[in-house]
């Protein structure tokens, strides 16, 4: 009877085990999420978002318009953005999405900072009710910290549309070219004008 009852809590062990090896990557995978933004430049909106605690990772693409297979030198109606994915466990929408204001300027919708035209306006693109209650209650959080009307925010919020991913030389490029990514950011004058707008809200 004693070697039965091992033999069963050793039955009952493997079988607990089994079913922890089974769900637990499903969970995992659950718990991780998609976000994506336009914000001028993807280089740098990439860059931005990417280093935060809870991101898995961060890509560069073409995304708001109807071409299909968009480039770099075609991408006609699409915006440059970022997709995030991250981790819902470690960091929540709601805090991407305070991120993602801090690193754009809110209130030009004709391009941002040194680069111009529709590809590079501000956009959050929502993929579902719940993203979309957040970015408006985001945007409404932002009239009342900068202290302006809601009307002055030119950020759009719209349904999510196919994502392109962007060239394979522009996936991390500052960290793959440091030098040049630094001088790009630097002379589209994208930190002082962020600066300029968020002072000490962006910190």
């Amino acid at each position: 009877m004693i070697l039965m009852n091992k033999i069963l809590r050793k039955i009952i062990v493997a079988c607990m085990l089994l079913q922890i090896a089974i769900f637990c990557p499903f969970q995992a995978l659950a718990e991780s999420e998609e976000a994506i933004f336009a914000g001028g430049c993807f280089w740098c909106l990439e860059h931005d978002l990417e280093k935060l605690d809870g991101v898995v990772s961060a890509e560069s693409g073409y995304s708001g318009g109807d071409l299909n297979n968009p480039t770099y030198e075609n991408h006609s109606g699409h915006q440059e953005v970022v997709k995030v994915s991250f981790d819902s466990q470690v960091i929540s929408y709601k805090d991407l999405l305070k991120q993602y204001w801090v690193n754009i300027d809110p209130f030009d919708n004709k391009g941002q900072f040194c680069d111009r035209g529709d590809s590079y306006k501000p956009v959050i693109f929502t993929s579902n009710q719940e993203q979309e209650l957040d970015a408006k209650e985001s945007q409404k959080n932002i009239s009342v910290a900068l202290n302006i009307p809601l009307d002055q925010l030119k950020v759009d919020i719209i349904d999510s549309k196919v994502f392109w991913l962007a060239e394979n030389y522009h996936q991390d490029f500052a960290i793959k070219n440091p030098i040049k990514y630094k001088f790009y950011r630097t002379s589209c004058g994208r930190d002082n004008r962020l600066k300029k707008v968020w002072g000490e809200y962006r910190y």
